[in-house]
């Protein structure tokens, strides 16, 4: 392997050195609970016989006599989620496998999982970042009996890994594992699926159309094919060594699919305290895993998202990263995949072109991955330098590919797509950004333009059927963030400004809300901190200031003077949209809520500046 690049080598000393305190505490907790292994010991009798009441006689007998592992199942099964419905009758098939060990499994506990797909452009998507949080709680309460050994989350889409991981990572002295389900089979292309959005919202089609295109591009369980949120997830697990090598993209109700699931499930019981191999998460999981994540995301073009949630996750595991790390590595990490929306392929055409085996391979050899990041299979990262196959019925590893089999989807680390990571850092007196400029054309990344403010992605419809944005501009949709509503995703606003950018006019977003992995070729300097609830002075701009956003140079001003922003009446939340969906019970979420660039979190204090 390649030395490390220096960059990458110093943002992980960064890292390490400002989390020292915040990490101690942490591996304290840590060693608090292996302490107490197995953690059945400290039930009485009248707790255990609660615990496992249920279970057949064998397994009774295995989980008394406390030799034997019994793994804690989390799941987020629903069908209404396609991503989730396989993991219908994963617990069943969970059991049997386990046992086939000597070893016991029980459905801890359930964590709600909402689709981000369905509540877009709805009020429920209010709930949705804070449902991340809901779900680490969940996940917490799910392992608390202190009956388990050792943890398996099935979990796929936006919130519900990041969430799963963070209420893990409190149970650090336990081994966990993710199981995925898989994306679900190649649909219409995505490029065409967009191009009928773009032309809806230009009124050159009807619903109906739109919802036929719709329904050929998400059309069976299995995840959403493009590269957002919950196939990042998925990749980001993989490098971050909490699933099997090459088995993230591996489709569902196929026999590789289920011959990993049980690998990695009769894998885990090696992992506990009883096992021949323990691998307690909190150790597996430390800086140089949480620096190869960032690397991952940034080398493939995933979603924007996890400028919020990698933060969250790294804070449960006592580590303190902002969006300086992010912009620094992608400085010099390059982008090696071309996933729609920053490309044309999907999902399953990148592991067709060589997945992760080959991403990972190439991001070693050029020194951008911490190969001795510890992993829950094998001994480090440098062995999912591999593919899985079935050979014979029996699940076998061999090398990933040497060679990218379509270079218009994946390439090598010394001839990218883009020389950097195409995720930057914007500052100015309006506060801290990030923009994604991956899937955004050299010649739109600098835009400087009169503002139109709007307070709710909806209203920019409206303009748009007027004429009204017929011209250069930067909209900005501010009370958008944690604090005002949840920080809901904006898509509905792509369509719009990419009609507007085709039409000709120099169009950018400024904004305190999210846009996700599936943002576009529309600049967009999202996460705004701080927000227009907590002070920011997005709050006192007014149409006509102008903005320049400046992803070239990591600038993001306007031209009214900090006195004047001062001197201005700051813009009052208009209530007149907020819907209950639930939203009521989220009041002390939206006061507690850290900012954006803090992970947009309830559970953990804010830091000072």
């Amino acid at each position: 392997m390649a030395e490390l690049n220096p960059v990458v080598r110093a943002v992980t000393d960064r890292i390490r050195q400002r989390s020292q305190s915040l990490r101690t505490e942490y591996l304290r907790l840590v060693e608090s609970g292996q302490n107490d292994m197995p953690e059945r010991r400290q039930l009485s009798c009248g707790n255990l016989a609660h615990g496992f009441a249920a279970c057949s006689e064998t397994d009774k007998e295995r989980i008394r006599m406390m030799d034997a592992v019994n793994v804690g199942v989390v799941t987020a099964f629903n069908d209404m989620l396609s991503a989730h419905q396989p993991y219908e009758d994963y617990p069943k098939k969970l059991k049997q496998w386990i046992s086939e060990v000597g070893s016991t499994a029980q459905v801890a506990g359930g964590v709600p999982a909402m689709c981000d797909g369905v509540t877009q452009g709805q009020a429920g998507m209010e709930l949705s970042l804070f449902s991340r949080d809901v779900i680490a709680q969940s996940t917490a309460v799910a392992l608390s009996h202190h009956m388990f050994d050792a943890v398996i989350c099935l979990g796929i889409c936006d919130k519900i890994v990041p969430g799963m991981l963070i209420g893990a990572l409190q149970f650090g002295h336990l081994p966990m594992m993710f199981i995925p389900a898989g994306p679900m089979a190649s649909g219409i292309p995505n490029k065409e699926k967009a191009r009928i959005r773009q032309l809806f919202a230009e009124g050159k089609v009807g619903r109906d159309e739109l919802l036929e295109a719709e329904s050929a591009s998400y059309h069976s369980a299995g995840t959403c094919t493009f590269y957002g949120t919950a196939n990042s997830n998925q990749l980001l697990m993989e490098v971050m060594g909490l699933q099997l090598p090459g088995g993230s993209f591996i489709n569902p109700g196929t026999p590789l699919r289920d011959e990993l699931s049980k690998v990695a499930a009769q894998h885990l019981t090696q992992l506990s305290q009883q096992g021949t191999s323990p691998k307690p998460l909190g150790k597996v999981i430390d800086e140089r895993s949480i620096v190869n994540a960032v690397v991952a995301l940034l080398a493939s073009g995933g979603s924007t998202n996890h400028c919020i949630h990698l933060v969250a996750i790294a804070r449960a595991a006592g580590f303190i990263i902002d969006w300086a790390d992010f912009d620094k590595l992608s400085s010099v990490v390059p982008l090696m995949a071309r996933i729609y929306p920053n490309g044309e392929a999907d999902i399953n055409h990148f592991q067709a072109a060589g997945g992760c085996g080959f991403l990972f391979s190439e991001l070693m050899q050029h020194g951008y991955l911490h190969a001795d990041a510890q992993t829950m299979w094998g001994d480090t990262l440098a062995d999912y330098v591999v593919e899985p196959k079935l050979e014979d019925g029996v699940l076998a590893w061999r090398p990933a590919v040497e060679q990218s089999l379509d270079t218009g989807i994946l390439r090598g680390a010394a001839d990218p797509f883009e020389a950097e990571g195409g995720l930057r850092l914007l500052k100015g007196k309006l506060g801290r950004s990030v923009i994604k400029i991956s899937a955004v054309a050299p010649e739109h990344r600098r835009v400087e333009a009169p503002v139109v403010v709007i307070e709710s992605q909806h209203d920019l419809k409206d303009k748009f059927e007027a004429g009204e944005l017929n011209k250069d501009c930067v909209v900005v949709v501010r009370y958008q963030g944690p604090k005002a509503n949840g920080m809901p995703e904006l898509h509905k606003l792509t369509p719009i400004l990419g009609s507007l950018q085709d039409q000709g006019y120099r169009v950018a977003l400024v904004t305190d809300g999210r846009m996700s992995g599936a943002s576009g070729k529309v600049p967009a300097a999202i996460h705004l901190s701080p927000e227009a609830s907590d002070g920011g002075y997005i709050a006192r701009l007014q149409d006509g200031d102008v903005i320049c956003v400046d992803a070239d140079t990591g600038v993001l001003e306007c031209d009214v003077s900090e006195a004047e922003l001062e001197a201005r009446a700051q813009s009052v939340l208009n209530e007149r949209e907020i819907q209950n969906v639930g939203r009521n019970l989220f009041g002390g979420f939206r006061t507690l809520v850290t900012s954006a660039e803090q992970g947009a979190c309830t559970l953990f204090p804010a830091l000072e500046s």
